[in-house]
């Protein structure tokens, strides 16, 4: 299978491209610096990965791009940058959920061996919030056991996890209402994760045609006011 991935939903770019070489599955990646840089390096660095493994992208089978949530304008990047790879080449596109690739990133990072987990996937949403939701792995396969949320770190619902997984241990970690001897694992949603996620989305059916494809927002405000900014300061 040849595919492409990418995400920009933190303040990292992250493309992976995969495809057989002799018959074994080679993995060519790339990490960059994302944030306000992501919208004019992530097609440069697209294309030179995709120069790297020999590809054209009217080879590939998917592009898969992170859906979200995460930063609003890293998500619409993303998401118009798949659209326009997929209009141009022909090619479907698979929104990846960025929470699920945080559990699947940590899970193979942290626990490969695991054959049963139970994680729960914790992005930084900034203006003192985080995103968050619980997945069960077993089987080879993910299932999500509720909806994203939006919580403050206080509010964090642990529920039966074995281990939190995510980028937001350095920021809120001491805030977290969680048993310290809990298991806490540094990750993002990594284009090589999507990767790994991707045959088993593919085959639930969730290609899109390149039109219909869209970012998840899970909050309408993008900032805090210069009160609220003033406010926290304060406190």
């Amino acid at each position: 299978m040849k595919l492409l991935a990418f995400d920009t939903s933190t303040e990292l770019i992250s493309i992976a491209v995969t495809r057989e070489v002799d018959g074994v599955a080679r993995v060519w990646q790339h990490t960059g610096a994302g944030g306000a840089q992501a919208s004019s390096a992530l097609i440069p660095a697209i294309e030179t990965l995709m120069g790297e493994a020999g590809l054209t992208f009217v080879e590939l089978d998917a592009i898969a791009f992170g859906r979200g949530p995460g930063s609003f304008t890293g998500l619409r990047t993303a998401c118009a940058v798949a659209q326009g790879l997929g209009f141009g080449a022909g090619v479907p596109l698979l929104p990846v959920d960025t929470l699920l690739a945080v559990a699947e990133e940590a899970r193979a990072t942290q626990a490969p061996q695991a054959q049963s987990l139970r994680v729960l996937a914790l992005l930084d949403a900034r203006m003192d919030e985080l995103y968050a939701a619980p997945y069960d792995y077993a089987a080879g396969r993910w299932q999500q056991r509720a909806d994203f949320a939006l919580f403050k770190p206080e509010q964090v619902q642990l529920g039966d996890s074995q281990a939190l997984a995510g980028n937001v241990f350095a920021e809120y970690g001491e805030r977290l209402p969680v048993p310290p001897e809990l298991q806490r694992w540094q990750a993002l949603p990594t284009a090589t994760a999507m990767l790994r996620l991707a045959p088993a989305l593919l085959g639930q059916g969730n290609a899109v045609a390149a039109q219909d494809a869209l970012p998840r927002y899970i909050r309408d405000k993008v900032a805090l006011t210069t009160e609220e900014r003033a406010a926290a300061r304060k406190s």
